[in-house]
């Protein structure tokens, strides 16, 4: 049975958000669980997909969203597609 994610109150994550409705991500892949966790100015996500085939990009704003409480479809990755460092942006 998979664990239930540790996700922050959505409203700690929305108040990251910066004047361009983006928030700055340092993504882990292959963790052992997901989970996210706001670390200073930043939203650290740890996500058990694998970086291929976009498969980790897809956990991580299919987790984003869960925290936020959105649909995955409101959420873009703008910058850092293939990098652990991402902007993400909340339509």
């Amino acid at each position: 049975m998979a664990r239930k994610p540790a996700l922050p109150d959505a409203a700690a994550l929305r108040a990251l958000v910066d004047g361009q409705n983006c928030l700055t991500l340092r993504v882990t892949p292959n963790a052992s669980t997901d989970a996210v966790a706001i670390s200073d100015a930043r939203v650290d996500v740890r996500v058990t997909a694998t970086p291929e085939a976009g498969k980790a990009n897809a956990a991580v704003l299919g987790l984003l969203a869960r925290a936020l409480g959105v649909p995955k479809s409101a959420l873009t990755i703008v910058k850092g597609e293939t990098g652990r460092d991402k902007r993400v942006r909340l339509e």
